[in-house]
C-alpha cells in the first residue's frame, strides 16, 4: 500500500533561459528567474543545459580569466537562490577550474548546499566540435572532492544523488556527448542504482539530428528502464557556424512524457511527472537488469543524500493517464495495432492446427464479439494453411437467453465465410438435465412441466431474476457438444478470465484460445477493424453489426421485446473501468489507492461517480483473487500484449490468496455501507452475480 502521499510521482523539469554568449550575470538571472517559474509550478527536479552559465559557444573565452571568474560568481548567486526561491535540487552547467584543468561541468545544488559536482566524461573533438581545445575529459582529474564557497563537495563521475525522502529516487548525471558514446555513463549509474538520468546538453540542430537524438534519448530510457531528462541549448548561443534550438525531452522506460517544440527565442520550461513505480516493477520483474549489473562488474558509486521533500500527488497529473490503454489513440496507430495483434492470433493458431492436423475443427459462434473474432482467426489460420473452410465446423447452440440479432449474425457470418455451419437448439437438452437434477430454477417447479410450458414461463420472470445452475447448465452443454464435435477453438477474453466472467469448465475451455490474451476494450476495435481490412461485403456488413452488439453472456431470458436483458457491463462493472483496473494491477502492481487516484486522471469521473468507480475497483478485486482457481488451468493461446494470465507463463498467483491487503483502502467504505444496510446488499449482489 502506498506509504507515501505523493503516490510514487517526482515532478521533473528542465529549462532553457534565454542566454547571452558570455555574459554570466544575465545568464544567472535567467537560471533563477526559471527556477522561480519551476517553484510555481511544483517541479522538484530541475535540469539545465551544458554551460548554461557562461554559454556553450564561447570558445577561447573560456581560457580567459574575468569569464571564469563570472561564471564562479554566478554559481553563488544560483545557490543563494536554492535558499529561498526553489526547493527542489538544480543542476546547471559550468566551466571549472580544478587543479589547473578546466572542466565542463554539472553542478549539483539544493536548499544553499553544492551536493557534488560531475565532469563531462567523453569531449567531442570532431566535425564541428572543439572541446578538447579548451576542456579536459573527466579522466584527467586527480581530486574526488573540491572546496566551493567554504564548501567541501564531492567531485567526479562516480556521483549519485539519493532523495532519502522518496524511496527509489537516484539521480545519475551526465553531459550531452556522454550519450551518443557506445557505453554512456547512465548506463553504468543505472546499474549502479540511478533511476533518474538526467543530461545536460549543448546538441546543434542538423537536417535529421531531432529524430536521432530522440531515439537516443528513448532508448536509453528504456534500455536503463529509467526516467530520462534532457535539456539542450537554446537559440540564444552562437550562430556562428551552428544553431541551437534548446530541443528538451522528459522519457520513462522508453516512453515519452514531455517534449518542447524547438527553437523558441523566449524561455522555456518543460515539466512532467515521472512515476518512480512504474521504473521500480519494471527493474524487479527484469532478472536481465540485475544479471548485467553483475556481469560488467559496476565500480562502486558514491552517493550522495538529500532531502527532496516532495509535493502531493498533484490534482491533475502534468502527464497523461490513458483510460483505454489496451486501445491505442489515433486511427493509424490502432491500425497498426490490431494487424500486429491479428497476425500474432493467426500465426500461433496456425501453427497449432498444422501440427494437431485435426480432422474437424469446431467453433461456438454465437453472434458475439469474442465468438467473432476468434472465427475470424480461425479462417485465416486455415487460409494460411491451404486449407477450405468446410473443415470448420461451426456450431451456433441456442438457449434461453439467445436474441434474433445474434442467431441471425451467426448464420450469415458462417455463411458468409463458407464454414460448415449447424445450430443445436440446447434447451430441451438443458431442460431434461434440470429435471434430472430435480433443479427449480427460479423457484419454478419444473418436475412435470414440459419444455413449451417452461420457455412461456421465463417470459414472465421479473427482470434481474438469476440462477447459477440454469447459467452454468447452459454453458457447459454447449462446450460438451463443442468438445465432441472436433478439436475445439476458444473464445474467452483476458478480461472474462480476470473477472472469472466464464464457467469453469465451460466457456473457460479448448484445446487452443486465439482470443486468451485480449482485452475486452481491443475486442471490439479487432472485429471493427478486420471488417474494414480484411474482409468485404456481405461479410464486412456482418461484422459491423456484430460490433455494434450488447456484450452478454446470453443465458438469461431475453426482454419481452427480444432483445438482449442480461448485459455483462451491470453485473461487473463497465469494461472500460475493469481493462483499466486489470493493466494497472498486472502491468506495474499498483495498489488500489493509486489505481484510483489514476482512474480520476484519466477522467472516468466525468462519466462515473467516484463511488461508482470504487464499487467496482471493489468487485474487480474481490473477483480477480477468488476466480484465480479458473486460470490455474488455461488452455494454451497466444500472448499478444503486456498482460497474459497464462499459469505457465506471466501470471502465477496462489489459488488461496487472501485479498485482505488490497482491499483495506475499503474498509471505510464498509463501515459506511453497513452504517446505512447497504453493506448487506452488496455483499448478495456480489455473490449472485457469479459465474461458476
Amino acid at each position: 500500500m502506498p506509504k507515501h502521499d505523493h503516490l510514487g510521482f517526482v515532478r521533473a523539469g528542465t529549462a532553457v533561459p534565454r542566454l547571452k554568449v558570455a555574459n554570466c550575470d544575465f545568464n544567472a538571472q535567467g537560471i533563477i528567474d526559471s527556477m522561480v517559474q519551476a517553484e510555481a509550478s511544483k517541479i522538484k527536479v530541475l535540469v539545465f543545459p551544458e554551460l548554461s552559465i557562461a554559454g556553450y559557444t564561447c570558445g577561447d573565452l573560456f581560457h580567459q580569466a574575468p569569464l571564469r571568474e563570472s561564471a564562479l560568481a554566478a554559481v553563488a548567486r544560483i545557490l543563494e537562490a536554492t535558499v529561498s526561491k526553489f526547493s527542489g535540487v538544480v543542476f546547471v552547467g559550468c566551466p571549472l577550474v580544478v587543479r589547473d584543468r578546466l572542466f565542463n561541468c554539472a553542478i549539483v545544488m539544493r536548499g544553499g548546499k553544492i551536493l557534488g559536482v560531475v565532469p563531462k566524461t567523453y569531449l567531442p573533438n570532431y566535425k564541428e566540435f572543439y572541446e578538447r581545445r579548451w576542456f579536459s575529459p573527466a579522466e584527467d582529474s586527480e581530486d574526488t572532492e573540491i572546496t566551493l564557497f567554504g564548501q567541501t563537495v564531492p567531485f567526479g563521475t562516480d556521483l549519485l544523488f539519493a532523495a532519502s525522502d522518496v524511496p527509489g529516487l537516484i539521480i545519475g548525471v551526465e553531459i550531452c556527448e556522454d550519450l551518443w558514446v557506445p557505453v554512456p555513463p547512465s548506463s553504468l549509474q543505472a546499474l549502479a542504482g540511478a533511476t533518474m538520468l538526467v543530461n545536460l546538453s549543448a546538441s546543434n540542430e542538423l537536417i535529421g539530428k531531432e529524430g536521432y537524438r530522440k531515439q537516443l534519448v528513448f532508448n536509453q530510457s528504456a534500455r536503463c528502464l529509467a526516467a530520462y531528462v534532457y535539456a539542450s541549448c537554446g537559440t540564444g548561443e552562437s550562430s556562428t557556424d551552428i544553431v541551437f534550438s534548446g530541443h528538451c525531452l522528459i522519457a520513462e522506460n522508453g516512453v515519452e512524457l514531455a517534449e518542447n517544440r524547438r527553437f523558441e527565442r523566449e524561455s522555456v520550461l518543460v515539466f512532467s511527472d515521472v512515476d518512480m513505480d512504474r521504473i521500480a516493477i519494471d527493474r524487479l520483474r527484469t532478472g536481465s537488469f540485475a544479471d548485467n549489473r553483475r556481469i560488467v562488474g559496476v565500480t562502486n558509486f558514491r552517493v550522495q543524500s538529500f532531502k527532496l521533500e516532495p509535493n502531493k500527488a498533484p490534482v491533475q497529473l502534468s502527464r497523461r493517464v490513458d483510460a483505454h490503454p489496451f486501445v491505442p489513440a489515433g486511427k493509424e496507430r490502432l491500425n497498426e495495432r490490431c494487424h500486429e495483434i491479428f497476425q500474432i492470433q493467426v500465426a500461433g493458431l496456425s501453427k497449432r492446427l498444422e501440427h494437431v492436423n485435426p480432422d474437424q475443427v469446431s467453433i461456438g459462434v454465437s453472434g458475439g464479439l469474442d465468438s467473432t473474432l476468434a472465427l475470424l482467426v480461425l479462417a485465416k489460420a486455415f487460409q494460411n494453411l491451404g486449407w477450405k473452410n468446410a473443415r470448420i465446423q461451426g456450431l451456433t447452440m441456442p438457449g434461453f437467453g439467445t436474441t434474433k440479432r445474434t442467431k441471425g449474425n451467426a448464420h450469415a457470418l458462417m455463411d458468409a465465410l463458407g464454414v460448415s455451419a449447424r445450430e443445436i437448439d440446447i434447451r430441451p437438452l438443458c431442460f431434461a438435465e434440470m429435471k434430472a437434477l430435480s433443479h427449480k430454477p427460479f423457484g419454478l417447479a419444473i418436475d412435470s412441466m414440459e419444455l413449451d410450458a417452461f420457455n412461456n414461463s421465463l417470459t414472465e420472470l421479473p427482470a434481474g431474476s438469476q440462477d447459477l445452475v440454469f447459467e452454468n447448465v447452459q454453458a457447459r452443454q454447449r462446450t460438451a457438444l463443442l468438445m465432441n464435435t472436433g478439436f475445439t477453438i476458444g473464445t474467452g477474453d483476458v478480461s472474462e478470465l480476470a473477472l472469472g466472467w466464464c464457467t469453469y469448465n465451460a466457456d473457460h475451455m479448448s484445446m487452443y484460445n486465439p482470443n486468451v490474451s485480449i482485452p475486452k476494450t481491443l475486442v471490439r476495435f479487432l472485429v471493427k477493424w478486420a471488417a474494414e481490412n480484411e474482409f468485404d461485403g456481405e461479410v464486412r456488413k456482418i461484422l459491423l453489426d456484430v460490433a455494434a452488439t450488447e456484450i452478454s453472456p446470453e443465458l438469461l431470458p431475453a426482454g419481452k421485446d427480444g432483445k438482449i436483458a442480461q448485459k455483462t457491463e451491470s453485473s461487473v462493472g463497465p469494461y472500460e473501468l475493469t481493462d483499466f483496473f486489470l493493466y494497472n494491477l498486472l502491468r506495474f502492481g499498483f495498489a488500489p489507492e493509486k489505481i484510483l487516484y489514476l482512474a480520476l486522471q484519466a477522467k472516468f469521473d466525468t462519466v462515473y461517480s467516484n463511488d461508482e468507480i470504487r464499487k467496482w475497483l471493489k468487485l474487480w478485486l474481490k473477483r480477480f483473487f477468488f476466480q484465480q482457481y479458473k486460470r490455474s488451468c488455461l488452455p494454451d493461446g497466444p500472448k499478444v500484449g503486456s498482460i497474459s494470465l497464462s499459469p505457465r507463463g506471466d501470471w502465477r498467483m496462489p489459488t488461496d490468496a487472501d485479498p485482505a491487503m488490497w482491499l483495506k483502502w475499503a474498509e471505510a467504505d464498509d463501515a459506511s455501507n453497513s452504517s446505512n444496510g447497504a453493506g448487506k446488499n452488496s455483499a448478495a449482489k456480489a455473490k449472485t452475480t457469479e459465474r461458476k
